[in-house]
């Protein structure tokens, strides 16, 4: 037997699946003492107290038969049975009716053992909780006997339910509160991962249980571990490319005396490893430049669209989608340099591109559309890798290029928590990417 159908009606969060763990044996327990309570003794206690008084009721009604009529057979039990203290007297009502208060368990206990012992029994009213009302049928017609409600029912009865019920909900919302005070670090330590997956560094130190301790520890350790890596790595490329620039300088210097139209494809090579080392140091930089920081998006890309259009390229900002508003956290020179270069690679392999921005309550998404040959989708996860080149999707002969356009717009989205998606332009016919971006 499977149990996937609860999944669909369990809470998501962890406080909340915490809290019905917690409350669930609570409730559990609370009504298993309430209802062994009701059945084994409060019920126990209700048929024992009204045996009692179905045999006093019995003289009653012998000295109710034994009178001559009803005025003298009420007389004669406040004259004969006064210690039963019971009231008799001809009953006003023709059809009396059951009837008790919604919460009064007793009471349905009470008016079944009079209906199955009580000869003559009609009805009971009990809507007054200190005096109990029975209408019994006599030789002298329809009869009202009353007497007090404590001669029948437990004192209080409801005075355990309550006390159950209160210290229940005050247990329970000191649990809650320690509970979430056991919950914080883990939201914390949340925080700081989703912060550092987006690129941003905010202060985090472990606390909690000792587990919630570990757990902590080793993302503090991770998260150093990946910042010493991605620094040496920085300082690996940046060092190679930088002591690159040396010798280039010296053969362009070289070129420069020699006669122009031998040295011209050589230049051609000089100025392509000059513009591949420029990639190495952007993809070296990747998204760590610059501070995160609160930016309208579409004035963001408005400017890199008009930046573009006076360098001559055939760049087109179209509307703006969504009724979302406002600013999005993000480093701009890092942003600016993915939308960039899609925007390169859209212009170098294609002839026309259109920039668009979707901006709603939880998501930034910038399109950039080419009218290009594309990519075909099998080798869009390829496209996406560092140093990979395309040669039967892309015209190299338009350029040089290492293959890091689409990587570094990877890595400055997936830096943003983000994400790089590829697909084909409906407009256009060529390639179309997408940085997906949460709010």
């Amino acid at each position: 037997m499977t149990f996937g159908w609860l999944k669909h009606y369990m809470p998501r969060g962890i406080y909340g699946r915490a809290a019905l763990i917690l409350l669930l044996p609570v409730v559990v327990l609370q009504l298993v003492v309430m209802v062994i309570f009701a059945q084994r003794h409060f019920e126990g206690v209700t048929l024992q107290m009204t045996d009692t008084v179905l045999r006093e009721l019995a003289l009653v009604m012998e000295v109710v038969e034994n009178a001559p009529t009803a005025q003298a057979a009420a007389q004669s039990v406040a004259a004969e049975l006064a210690p039963l203290e019971i009231a008799v007297r001809p009953a006003t009502v023709t059809d009396p009716q059951n009837s008790r208060v919604w919460y009064d368990y007793s009471g349905t206990v009470l008016i079944q053992r009079m209906a199955d012992r009580l000869t003559g029994f009609e009805a009971a009213n009990l809507r007054n909780l200190s005096q109990v009302e029975l209408y019994v049928q006599s030789r002298h017609g329809l009869l009202r006997i009353a007497f007090d409600r404590r001669r029948i029912t437990a004192a209080n009865p409801h005075q355990l339910f309550v006390y159950t019920t209160f210290f229940g909900v005050l247990l329970t919302v000191i649990a809650s509160i320690y509970l979430r005070n056991q919950l914080r670090p883990i939201k914390r330590l949340a925080r700081a991962a989703e912060a550092f997956g987006r690129g941003r560094h905010i202060p985090y130190v472990p606390a909690g249980a000792v587990e919630l301790r570990a757990a902590g520890n080793a993302f503090v350790d991770m998260r150093h571990r990946i910042e010493r890596h991605i620094e040496q790595r920085t300082l690996l490329l940046s060092g190679v490319s930088h002591d690159l620039r040396t010798p280039l300088t010296r053969l362009r210097l070289g070129l420069a005396m020699m006669d122009e139209e031998e040295a011209a494809p050589l230049l051609g090579d000089v100025a392509d490893m000059q513009g591949m080392l420029d990639e190495f140091l952007n993809f070296t930089k990747g998204a760590s430049e610059g501070d995160p920081e609160p930016v309208d998006p579409v004035a963001m890309v408005g400017d890199i669209v008009s930046n573009a259009q006076r360098g001559g390229r055939d760049v087109t900002l179209l509307g703006v989608e969504g009724e979302g508003t406002g600013t999005v956290t993000l480093r701009v020179a890092a942003m600016r340099r993915a939308i960039e270069n899609l925007i390169s690679n859209g212009v170098r392999y294609g002839a026309r591109v259109e920039v668009s921005v979707m901006l709603s309550d939880k998501t930034l998404r910038i399109r950039v559309e080419d009218d290009g040959p594309g990519i075909p989708q099998a080798q869009r996860e390829d496209a996406l890798r560092p140093f990979t080149r395309l040669d039967t999707a892309r015209n190299q002969d338009k350029g040089g290029s290492v293959g890091l356009g689409l990587a570094i717009a990877v890595d400055i989205a997936r830096a943003h928590g983000g994400v790089l998606r590829l697909g084909v332009s409906e407009r256009l016919g060529g390639l179309r990417a997408d940085i997906v971006i949460a709010r």
